[in-house]
């Protein structure tokens, strides 16, 4: 049952708060320039990127939802009328941190981040996909990086893919400029999970919105952070940043509270034989 929502639109970025028991505060993030396949141009990703940080605001936040809108395109890639516009190396600079500030802007959110992807990801939409925590595609999704079929080497948050997908995978979008599908997607690992279009893809998103509204606030914070980190720490230093985030967890009530209604949980009898 929904409790409380609220939603509010900034140029083609729409931001919708919805809570429910079962799920708490959820952020849903749509990508809105569903005429131009979601392309991301300066606009939208400055307000997209915004609207992902000013999130932090909401201490009692779950989960973030990322999608585009309409069943065509998750993001088309980015606006490739804007990019041939672009006069010079200076304004290309800008436009690329662009897109890698919205890339981080999720991948730093507080929270989980999930991608609904609910039709292509090509270019910088799966470089936004591949900077969410999770991935739910429509089967119908299409996941490619075509820039050098436009003269230009992917890059930013491609550099997620290798640690997805593996290098040979990784080369063969990045250098052969393929798309491959939905259920490829998967079995690459780019994507955790599949579902059928429309509702399907709800109902799936909605399961997983459920399974994070049971965790621990507080633990998947730390979860998320703890994982980032382990991105970039060596190995010795990822395990000692994970026993720092263990005893962080015991300076609130989350642990105790949440463990004693574990042990306190009713219990089945045994059957008989």
């Amino acid at each position: 049952m929904r409790v409380t929502t609220a939603a509010s639109r900034t140029g083609e970025v729409t931001l919708r708060l919805e809570a429910t028991p079962e799920t708490g505060l959820v952020a849903w993030v749509t990508i809105d320039n569903e005429a131009k396949l979601n392309a991301l141009n300066s606009t939208v990703l400055r307000r997209f990127a915004e609207t992902i940080e000013g999130l932090g605001a909401h201490a009692d936040l779950r989960a973030v939802v990322v999608t585009g809108a309409g069943e065509r395109a998750f993001v088309g890639g980015a606006d490739i009328r804007e990019m041939a516009e672009l006069a010079d190396h200076v304004e290309a600079r800008r436009f690329i941190e662009a897109v890698h500030r919205a890339c981080k802007a999720v991948r730093e959110a507080p929270v989980p981040v999930i991608g609904r992807i609910n039709g292509h990801a090509l270019g910088a939409g799966l470089e936004l996909a591949a900077s969410c925590d999770l991935r739910i595609a429509a089967s119908t999704a299409t996941f490619g990086m075509p820039e050098v079929l436009l003269g230009l080497p992917s890059v930013v948050e491609a550099a997620l893919l290798p640690t997805l997908i593996g290098w040979g995978r990784a080369r063969r979008l990045l250098l052969l400029g393929e798309t491959i599908g939905a259920e490829e997607a998967l079995a690459w690992g780019l994507v955790e999970r599949v579902a059928e279009p429309g509702a399907a893809l709800d109902a799936a998103v909605a399961e997983w919105l459920k399974m994070l509204g049971r965790a621990g606030p507080q633990a998947l914070r730390l979860q998320k952070r703890l994982i980032r980190a382990w991105e970039d720490l060596p190995m010795a230093e990822a395990i000692r940043a994970g026993i720092d985030s263990f005893a962080e967890a015991w300076r609130g009530e989350e642990p105790r509270r949440m463990l004693r209604a574990f042990l306190d949980r009713p219990r089945h009898p045994p059957k008989k034989g």
